[in-house]
C-alpha cells in the first residue's frame, strides 16, 4: 500500500504469523437481505483466494428454509477446487448436512454449538444437551471419513436472553467438542459485547482445563467496537487463528442484534502494524470488498475499506 500502509512497531511476545480464517462467504453473506448469485459468490471466493487468504469458509449445508441465502451450497461447491491448496471448510448442522458435504468432496467441516441453553433452542430448536447429542455423530462421522472438524461455540461472552455467560459453561461445551474429535475451537462473541479482559480470563480458564491457546481461535463481532481490542488481547494470550469477514460482512439470523464480524481489512491493518505476517495483500482485499459492496448495494462497514476508498 506504499505510504498508505501502517507504520510497523512490533510488540514482544506476539506471534510472528497469524492465520486468518475468512468467513465472509458463509457467515458474512448468510444474513444479507440482497440475494447474491452463485456466480458472484464463486467470484468473491476466488478474489479472496487471490488476495492471499488460504482458509475460506465457503458455505453451509443448512436447510434452505433456515438460511435462504445459502440454498445454492452444492452448486457453489461444484465451482471450487476442493483438491487445491486453499482450504474451503463447510459448516454442517447435522448428519444429513455431513452426507451432502461428503458427496461433494469437502475435506473440512465445522460444527456449531451454543454456550447457552436459550440460544441452543433459538438456533437449533433443541436443548443444549440435545444439540450436543446431535453434533456428536456429525463429528465422529466426519473424523471417520478422514475429514478435519472445527468446532464453533457461540454466545461465549454474553447472550441477549441470558445476559452474562459463566466462563465454566463455555469451557465445558468447548471441552466436549474437543473430546468428540474437533481439532480446533472457535470461540464466538456472537453479539459483540465482549471486552479485552474477558478474553484474557477466557483463555486462562481454558488453560486451567488443560486446553492451550494453540487449540483455540477467536470469532469477534464489532457491535460495540471492541473486536480489534479483543483480538489483541487474544494474540497476547497466544492465539494465532482469528476469524474475520471481508468488508465486515455478517451478523446472525438467529440473534437480531448481532452486527457485522470483525472486518478482515481492519484485522490485516492492525497485524501489519505489529509486524505480524498474514500473507494477505491488503490492496487486493480492499478492492474485493468494494466490489462486493457494489453487489450488495451498500458501503462496506470496514473502517480500513472506507479509509482507503
Amino acid at each position: 500500500m506504499g505510504v498508505l500502509g501502517p507504520q510497523v512497531a512490533t510488540e514482544p511476545g506476539l506471534p510472528e504469523r497469524v492465520t486468518i480464517y475468512e468467513v465472509g462467504a458463509r457467515d458474512g453473506l448468510q444474513n444479507e437481505a440482497v440475494s447474491v448469485s452463485v456466480e458472484v459468490k464463486a467470484e468473491f471466493i476466488g478474489r479472496l483466494a487471490a488476495a492471499g487468504l488460504r482458509t475460506i469458509e465457503a458455505t453451509s449445508m443448512v436447510r434452505a428454509s433456515w438460511v435462504p441465502q445459502l440454498a445454492d451450497a452444492e452448486e457453489l461447491l461444484d465451482r471450487l477446487d476442493l483438491e487445491g491448496e486453499i482450504r474451503y471448510p463447510v459448516l454442517v448442522p447435522n448428519e444429513r448436512g455431513l452426507e451432502r458435504a461428503l458427496a461433494h468432496g469437502v475435506r473440512e467441516v465445522a460444527v456449531f454449538a451454543s454456550a447457552t441453553e436459550t440460544f441452543a433452542r433459538k438456533n437449533l430448536n433443541r436443548s443444549l444437551a440435545e444439540s450436543m447429542a446431535m453434533i456428536g455423530p456429525v463429528v465422529t462421522g466426519a473424523v471417520a471419513a478422514g475429514l478435519t472438524v472445527r468446532g464453533y461455540v457461540s454466545m461465549c461472552f454474553g447472550d441477549p436472553w441470558e445476559g452474562a455467560v459463566p466462563v465454566r459453561q463455555v469451557v465445558d461445551v468447548g471441552t466436549e467438542l474437543l473430546e468428540l474429535g474437533c481439532y480446533e475451537l472457535s470461540l464466538g462473541d456472537t453479539i459483540g459485547v465482549g471486552t479485552a479482559g474477558q478474553v484474557t480470563g477466557m483463555l486462562a480458564a481454558f488453560d486451567s482445563a488443560g486446553i492451550g491457546a494453540d487449540r483455540l481461535a477467536m470469532h469477534f463481532h464489532d457491535t460495540y467496537g471492541q473486536a480489534l481490542a479483543n483480538t489483541l488481547s487474544a494474540l497476547r494470550g497466544g492465539v494465532t487463528v482469528i476469524d474475520a469477514s471481508a468488508g465486515g460482512l455478517g451478523g446472525c439470523p438467529f440473534a437480531k442484534n448481532a452486527t457485522g464480524n470483525l472486518a478482515t481489512e481492519d484485522l490485516v491493518w492492525m497485524l501489519a502494524g505489529l509486524g505480524i505476517e498474514t500473507g494477505v495483500d491488503l490492496e487486493m482485499l480492499v478492492d474485493t470488498s468494494r466490489w462486493m459492496a457494489g453487489h450488495l448495494g451498500r458501503p462496506s462497514p470496514s473502517r480500513v475499506v472506507q479509509a482507503l476508498a
